[in-house]
């Protein structure tokens, strides 16, 4: 089984869709311009989505005020600390950053809606392609 997206009850979803967009490169696959307004993002290389939406009968959790290690959406930067004063100057707001002895750097955001993004430079990198089962 592969990944397909991660979804996410936002306050304002088209609008933090744009800002990804814009900003992460993200593309977007779907978009709903009437409620829940969601719409579905893909990385670059078209195999994981984020979905964005506003389901009114559910509360929008409390982004801005949970720990960022509880939920957060990771991203990997070549440049963390030139990625990082970008994404500043366009609205997403500081939170730490690490480095590990592995050679590893994560710098925690938040987007300007209170969501928790990482810039991660990995030391080794975690992610590979996988062999296709025929």
């Amino acid at each position: 089984m592969n990944f397909e997206h991660v979804g996410l009850n936002v306050a304002e979803p088209l609008a933090a869709a744009d800002w990804y967009a814009r900003h992460l490169g993200l593309t977007v696959v779907k978009r709903m311009e009437r409620p829940p307004f969601t719409v579905f993002l893909a990385d670059t290389e078209g195999t994981m989505l984020v979905e964005f939406y506003r389901n009114p009968p559910d509360e929008v959790p409390p982004y801005a005020t949970m720990n960022p290690l509880l939920l957060h959406l990771a991203f990997v930067s070549a440049d963390p600390a030139q990625d990082k004063d970008r994404l500043i100057r366009a609205g997403a707001t500081f939170v730490e950053d690490l480095y590990l002895n592995d050679g590893t750097c994560l710098v925690m955001l938040r987007d300007p809606w209170g969501l928790a993004l990482q810039l991660c430079r990995r030391g080794a990198p975690m992610r590979r392609s996988l062999p296709v089962k025929e």
